[in-house]
């Protein structure tokens, strides 16, 4: 006779440990699989009612230990942590590597030209518009203004850079001009993540003590979390978009690319997909995704009410958004 499984697994961390670098890679390495795009609803809903049910101590008949993180995972992948919504395929992060690698293969293929800048520069700030919102921390909404101006200022950014950067790098090596995007790409982050999540910046976001009990809402923690998620994003897109241009400045010397010019972006797309496939998980590794800081740095008003409510809370602890 099976044995039911014990409702004492703390399904609300991670399975991996989270204070280490290992820990958190492989979490991010599941939480970013490609193949979790592919489920259908009755799959997701399935694993929603798993988790949902198991938080209440009921245990489904003949779950397992690896079903149940399994089901944690497929929940993970695709609900908000904060609000608990069912997130827009596109903006999972599971969807990051097909997605990207798309977008950044073509970037980085069709970019001499400027209708071709203007428009793979608008197509990316399109996607990082829905990436950033969806990933957003917190559970306080977004106005239609706010989200409009992030996404027109993000996308006039990139594509400044792009053109500017372009016209600077005319006199100079090709290779060069293979590194305008990344700089769009670095320069459009910057902008695109605090504005997308202004409303953090100005209000703050929930934090919480060790115990998930949560304590009120601050801006100390909000610049944390998008200054971490700002070099994150970065780093992530450096390999596939750094390492690529020597290889295509290289391989388009050669008599193949010569006979067969249209390999160009299949072969740029497949480069900067194998680099993702790691840069992604890994880069998202970088920092916790339960970020914490002490009380200590808090907004002075913030940290008298906890002293004053919780004597015995030293740090406090926040989701920091993807």
């Amino acid at each position: 006779m099976a044995v039911e499984l014990s409702t004492s697994i703390n399904i609300k961390e991670p399975r991996w440990d989270q204070s280490t670098f290992e820990g958190r890679a492989k979490h991010f390495f599941t939480v970013t699989d490609p193949r979790n795009i592919l489920l259908s609803n009755e799959q997701l809903e399935s694993a929603h009612k798993i988790i949902t049910d198991y938080r209440k101590g009921v245990v489904s008949p003949g779950l397992s230990e690896d079903e149940l993180w399994r089901a944690k995972y497929i929940f993970d992948s695709a609900f908000h942590p904060d609000t608990g919504e069912k997130m827009i395929l596109i903006g999972r992060m599971s969807a990051q590597v097909p997605m990207n690698m798309t977008i950044t293969g073509c970037m980085m293929t069709f970019y001499k030209t400027t209708p071709a800048v203007v428009m793979w520069q608008w197509i990316n700030q399109s996607f990082n518009a829905i990436v950033n919102y969806t990933n957003r921390s917190g559970d306080a909404p977004l106005t239609v203004s706010q989200l409009g101006t992030a996404y027109v200022s993000a996308t006039t950014g990139a594509v400044a850079t792009a053109l500017g950067l372009n016209a600077l790098t005319k006199h100079v090596s090709p290779l060069f001009g293979r590194f305008v995007p990344f700089a769009a790409v670095a320069a459009a982050n910057c902008i695109n993540i605090p504005l997308m999540r202004q409303r953090e910046l100005k209000h703050g976001i929930p934090i919480t003590d060790e115990n998930d009990n949560r304590l009120g809402e601050s801006t100390q923690a909000a610049q944390q979390a998008i200054s971490q998620v700002v070099v994150s994003r970065i780093l992530m897109a450096s390999p596939g978009m750094a390492i690529p241009p020597f290889l295509m400045n290289h391989l388009e010397k050669k008599a193949f690319l010569r006979k067969f010019p249209w390999m160009s972006a299949p072969i740029q797309v497949g480069l900067v997909g194998f680099c993702l496939v790691f840069a992604t998980p890994l880069c998202c590794a970088l920092f916790p995704q339960k970020s914490s800081m002490s009380v200590s740095r808090l907004e002075p008003e913030l940290q008298e009410k906890i002293r004053a409510s919780h004597p015995g809370v030293e740090r406090v602890f926040f989701n920091k958004g993807l």
